[in-house]
């Protein structure tokens, strides 16, 4: 039977790796964030302390029932953090990392701390370096980001203009400082072979209200 010292040992290392990529979702400005993640992770390794700890070394006790319920459970907490607008579906990437932190949770709980360390770092790593490969590369998608005055009918214009040009929006971020009365609109698109960045550039240009628009890196 596990002590005190390793039950405290784990839910505070459950904690710990959770807040890791909770902190990548905070930072990105996802729904399910910090909180909500370091929460998942540690509850569910606190599920796995409770299935194991009060029957270790006891026969025919099945303790893989509660690590069961955490996956199923984990799956309608999931599904509050995807949003459908329109043909558009957000939180995809977010609710499967709330799946794969609860994983870590099991595995933290049950004592598998090398592979729970090394799933950490490698969500980690999907979550902050592929959505650039899956953008630029896979996908061939650009980012499009522009200043606008903060003022009515802003991002319809911006929509109308790019639907003009056969451009397809895939995702829309949208920042408006109060102070300034200025918006950031930061678009991902699917720019058509027969149109150059030049030419969206240049009719986007042409709306009045916006001062600055740019192609991110």
């Amino acid at each position: 039977m596990i002590g005190i010292v390793e039950v405290v040992i784990r839910l505070v290392l459950a904690t710990f790796l959770g807040g890791i990529i909770g902190y990548q979702r905070e930072r990105a400005e996802k729904p399910a964030g910090l909180r909500t993640h370091v929460l998942v992770c540690m509850a569910s390794a606190l599920f796995m302390l409770v299935s194991v700890y009060p029957f270790s070394g006891k026969p025919y006790v099945d303790t893989s029932r509660i690590a069961a319920a955490v996956v199923v459970g984990i799956g309608f907490l999931g599904a509050g953090a995807i949003i459908q607008q329109g043909s558009i579906v957000r939180g995809l990437t977010t609710a499967a990392s709330i799946w794969g932190v609860a994983a870590i949770g099991l595995a933290v709980g049950i004592g598998f701390y090398v592979p729970a360390l090394v799933t950490t770092i490698l969500i980690l790593f999907v979550l902050s370096v592929f959505k650039e490969v899956e953008l630029k590369i896979l996908r061939g998608r650009r980012v499009l980001t522009m200043i606008s005055e903060d003022r009515p009918g802003q991002l319809g214009k911006v929509g109308s203009t790019l639907g003009e040009l056969g451009v397809n929006i895939k995702d829309v971020h949208l920042e408006c400082d109060e102070e300034r009365k200025t918006c950031t609109i930061k678009l991902v698109i699917d720019v058509p072979s027969g149109v150059h960045s030049e030419e969206v550039t240049k009719r986007l240009s042409k709306i009045e209200g916006l001062s600055r628009v740019y192609w991110e890196a």
